[in-house]
């Protein structure tokens, strides 16, 4: 980094240091007072992000924050790169347990199921893709043929999918996941 960004950096980390806080076109300000493009701003970030914090838009100097509330951003900050590290690996190991040779699509919405027997039970969709869906709701439907009424759209009666259920895992208390394939379009809604 140049001496004169360096200096950019420094005279930012003061005024933060005056006014409790800077914005982004402080920053700039500073940047074309010293010839520098403004569009480099986020590297004097950068270079002065041991003196500054950033809230809500706005880069705070670290002795304007609390030393309590300094330590809340910083268990924050652990936080939320532990929650990133396991979505990572969450979303890493699903794709290589991924069996299916279509694309699931997150397609989250509830919806009404009817069994052979006649009996209708609203559930909620979680996935879907080109040959199946996966289904969330209080009923076991293990080895069923059901169908499922998919709404379309608005003012359009729903599209019903008989479809067989493969696959029942429990998920919670009274609380299951369903998965099938579809068989065939049907073309009207029972009762």
């Amino acid at each position: 980094m140049s001496d004169a960004m360096a200096q950019v950096a420094e005279s930012v980390v003061r005024r933060a240091q005056r006014q409790g806080y800077v914005v982004p076109r402080d920053i700039r300000a500073e940047m074309k007072l010293a010839g520098l493009p403004e569009d480099d701003w986020k590297a004097v970030v950068d270079q002065a992000k041991a003196s500054l914090n950033y809230r809500q838009g706005r880069y705070y100097h670290v002795s304007a924050v609390s030393p309590r509330l300094h330590q809340e951003q910083q268990h924050q900050q652990i936080v939320s790169r532990l929650v990133k590290q396991l979505i990572k690996r969450h979303k890493d190991a699903a794709k290589e347990r991924e069996r299916r040779g279509q694309l699931r699509t997150d397609f989250v919405t509830p919806l009404k199921i009817s069994t052979e027997d006649g009996a209708e039970h609203r559930l909620m969709s979680r996935d879907v893709s080109p040959t199946g869906i996966r289904l969330l709701g209080t009923q076991r439907l293990l080895g069923q043929k059901v169908t499922v009424w998919l709404a379309a759209q608005e003012g359009e009666p729903p599209v019903g999918l008989a479809t067989r259920i493969l696959w029942t895992c429990a998920v919670g208390d009274g609380l299951y996941e369903n998965g099938g394939n579809f068989l065939e379009a049907v073309s009207h809604q029972a009762g």
